[in-house]
């Protein structure tokens, strides 16, 4: 009688995996320094003390666009769509021409000055070219929030990081409900450590409109004086009431 079944073969062995050396140990370690000290560095770098921010420039086509909404509104004498040189006293050129033409005129109102439709590029390009904050101050806009990065350069006496950039972010929400405006700070955070609310003075989301302005003062002059304000993913619309 002839036994037909197949001897199955042993697995083999498992390959025990040899212990790793004290030069390869060693090099491991030295490794992991390196891109320990290089991920502070970076980190040192970009986000405690960063660069300036690189200004907001418009197209030509953007530029006439800002200019337009600037003039529809009574601004395009005080501020521009593009960079322009001062004198000493502040003034453009066209303006210095304004004020030797200075005539005496009737005051009238427009209902379409009242209008503040503004980009978030545009309202960067405006302080990028009107203000000495270009490279200091960025502002987004997104869906009922107005958010701010600003980089502040410490003196060099100060103790520690004199010299160096001390970067600033804040958050605030910005809508209109009941007829009246909400200004709610979110948070304000140092190097991207936040702000504890005790040293803010409790003032962490609470609607400064609805908790100040039933007074006389800021709060209720500026609530009183808009109309309806709206701010979208990358835009900002404003009316001024009459």
């Amino acid at each position: 009688m002839t036994d037909n079944t197949e001897l199955t073969p042993p697995p083999p062995a498992p390959q025990q995996r040899k212990p790793l050396g004290c030069l390869s140990i060693l090099g491991l370690m030295l490794l992991t320094m390196v891109i320990s000290v290089g991920a502070a560095f970076w980190l040192i770098k970009t986000q405690l003390f960063p660069k300036d921010f690189e200004p907001v420039s418009l197209s030509a086509t953007e530029e006439t666009t800002l200019q337009a909404k600037l003039d529809a509104v009574g601004l395009g004498e005080i501020v521009s769509a593009h960079p322009q040189e001062r004198d000493q006293h502040g003034l453009t050129a066209e303006q210095q021409r304004e004020s030797a033409t200075l005539e005496p005129t009737p005051y009238t109102e427009s209902p379409e000055k009242r209008n503040i439709a503004l980009t978030e590029k545009e309202l960067n390009a405006l302080l990028a070219n009107n203000t000495n904050l270009a490279q200091r101050l960025v502002i987004d806009l997104a869906e009922d929030m107005a958010s701010a990065k600003l980089l502040v350069h410490l003196d060099p006496d100060f103790p520690f990081f004199g010299g160096q950039t001390l970067k600033v972010t804040a958050g605030t929400e910005i809508a209109f409900r009941n007829q009246r405006p909400v200004v709610v700070l979110k948070g304000v955070s140092v190097w991207g450590v936040p702000i504890p609310n005790a040293w803010l003075g409790g003032l962490k989301h609470v609607d400064l409109v609805n908790e100040f302005g039933t007074e006389a003062g800021f709060w209720k002059a500026f609530a009183d004086g808009i109309e309806h304000v709206r701010i979208s993913d990358g835009a900002v619309q404003i009316q001024l009431r009459e």
